[in-house]
């Protein structure tokens, strides 16, 4: 059994939304319990999972980096799974950063359960960062384009991993939904001058996941 942090609405939940971290930081960092809290105050049940690698150094392991993204899907897979088995609403799986990648590659996958509505990705991270003059960035859009589900991404405009002026010539397929968040960095967050707060990017990435739920559900 996997371990499974779940963070309740008030009220029954429009839908379920599984939550993967990012590559460095557990499933209960700060960032994954603002946008936990904040998406149930929009309706949504989280439940948030860690892979086994995260789930090791929680126990004393080394901290080792992450597996690629492609040896996580099974993990996630196993995750949903779980989770299906205990939900009676719609399911979304998402993640923060490589969270988001690995839940969407899932959605690429030919064994999807039919019960996944679609994906959330939360600072997607469109492509690799550039760590010295040689090296190039490498773009990581085929989860995207190969999704057999609809996607919704919230991401800030000034994202080092896809930052608004680095997709401007971009074209996503039209299952794709980008919300731009007003001077957020790779965790939404924008600069102390800036007039857009942390928590208003948190919360308005929140209340467009549900915008999305509510419309997967009422097309479906």
């Amino acid at each position: 059994m996997t371990d499974l942090l779940w963070t309740h609405p008030k009220e029954p939940a429009i839908a379920t939304l599984l939550l993967a971290h990012g590559a460095g930081a557990a499933m209960d960092s700060g960032f994954m319990t603002r946008f936990a809290d904040c998406a149930a105050a929009e309706g949504l049940a989280v439940v948030r999972f860690e892979f086994a690698y995260m789930a090791a150094r929680r126990s004393g392991g080394p901290k080792r980096p992450p597996p690629r993204a492609d040896k996580l899907v099974g993990e996630y897979q196993k995750a949903a799974q779980e989770v299906l088995d205990s939900i009676d609403t719609p399911l979304l799986i998402g993640g923060k950063s490589m969270g988001g990648r690995v839940a969407a590659m899932l959605a690429g996958g030919g064994s999807l359960p039919r019960r996944i509505a679609g994906v959330v990705c939360l600072g997607y991270p469109f492509h690799t960062k550039s760590s010295g003059q040689n090296k190039e960035q490498v773009w990581r859009l085929e989860p995207l384009r190969e999704s057999h589900r609809p996607i919704f991404i919230a991401q800030g405009e000034r994202d080092p991993y896809g930052s608004a002026a680095e997709l401007d010539g971009i074209d996503l397929p039209d299952h794709v939904r980008l919300d731009w968040l007003p001077d957020g960095n790779h965790d939404l967050a924008p600069r102390g001058a800036s007039p857009a707060t942390w928590s208003g990017n948190l919360t308005a990435a929140a209340a467009g996941a549900a915008r999305f739920a509510r419309e997967l559900l009422s097309a479906g």
